[in-house]
């Protein structure tokens, strides 16, 4: 998934972490790693899960291992009777075998209580939001897609519900009023691989003091961050500025808020928008109304001002700023949007 901490990043955060460590405590990380991430490793034989995944052990550190999964095939969580089932029974037999002290999770799917209750340290997850706020899959999106000034990344204990576990750590980070959802998530990348491992540190020191999320403050209400779909990224042309503004940016670069164009000839098409700018003046305009001048600028109507469309992109075509897009598709204020 796009918007998670980058498991690349971590396990090298991880590895560093090991080299330097006296300890020969044993982990294993659960999550999804790219191509470009083996040559750093010596592959052992693989136990295969749906054939793609796959063990990869160091050389050089035997106490550091990973159980790699391609998040495609594992697509559903394991309820406790397809333990007794093959392939799920030889991975729980396999993950024992290992005997690991700690296990890491990061931009994983849920795992059974039989899996993350093995290990004698616990299994902790890293999670791109203040916890309890944004419990769900897409917690960076909404804290931005909701106009929100800070978010963080928080690293818990596994429980049975998902993301409820009680909180080890927190790092606070700001969310500025020009951050889209990828320059956010690329602030938190940096700073989740930081702070597992000083969670690594902190729990192998036994200094942790975690905190159960139900006493923990929390200003305002509780947020959910629920998977985002299609349908949940089409522009709602009739709210104020300031909420259209942010659904766009905490929808950029991925998945893209989209709306429909509808031309002067009645066709339409769908129409991805990814950067845009307030123009708080008022006018009389209704919802979706489009004004252009066919040559350097886009705007598009809110309930209380304009939306100024500085990047979009057109059915199989590339992104594009409002200029270049605007010299090869005839534009007019005839056009409109919903």
């Amino acid at each position: 998934m796009f918007m998670g901490i980058n498991a690349i990043y971590l396990c090298f955060q991880i590895e560093r972490r090991c080299r330097r460590s006296q300890t020969q405590s044993r982990y294993i990380f659960f999550g999804l790693i790219l191509k470009f991430f083996y040559p750093f490793r010596r592959p052992s034989r693989a136990y295969n899960h749906h054939a793609r995944s796959q063990r990869i052990e160091s050389s050089r550190m035997p106490h550091l291992q990973f159980f790699l999964f391609d998040t495609a095939e594992y697509t559903q969580p394991y309820a406790l009777d397809h333990i007794e089932r093959s392939p799920m029974k030889r991975f729980v037999e396999a993950l024992r075998a290992w005997n690991a002290d700690l296990q890491i999770v990061v931009a994983f799917r849920m795992l059974p209580e039989v899996v993350w209750n093995m290990p004698r340290l616990g299994t902790f997850n890293l999670h791109a939001s203040l916890l309890p706020q944004y419990r769900g899959a897409a917690p960076i999106n909404w804290a931005v897609i909701n106009g929100d000034t800070e978010t963080g990344i928080t690293t818990f204990f596994l429980k049975h519900e998902i993301d409820t576990g009680e909180v080890i750590q927190q790092v606070r980070v700001p969310i500025a009023d020009t951050d889209n959802v990828g320059i956010v998530h690329d602030k938190l990348m940096m700073l989740g691989g930081r702070l597992v491992t000083e969670t690594v540190d902190a729990i192998l020191a036994d200094t942790v003091k975690s905190v159960p999320q139900e006493e923990m403050a929390v200003v305002g209400e509780l947020r959910p961050a629920p998977k985002i779909f299609k349908d949940t990224c089409r522009i709602d042309w009739n709210q104020p500025v300031k909420r259209i503004y942010d659904f766009i940016r905490g929808l950029s670069p991925y998945p893209a808020a989209w709306t429909e164009l509808v031309q002067s000839d009645g066709t339409a098409v769908v129409l991805k928008i990814f950067e845009t700018e307030k123009i708080e003046h008022l006018h009389e305009s209704a919802p979706g109304t489009l004004q252009t001048d066919g040559k350097t600028y886009i705007r598009i109507a809110g309930t209380d001002g304009w939306i100024g469309v500085r990047a979009l992109q057109l059915p199989g075509k590339k992104r594009l700023k409002t200029d270049e897009l605007l010299r090869g598709f005839k534009l007019t204020g005839e056009c409109r949007v919903h």
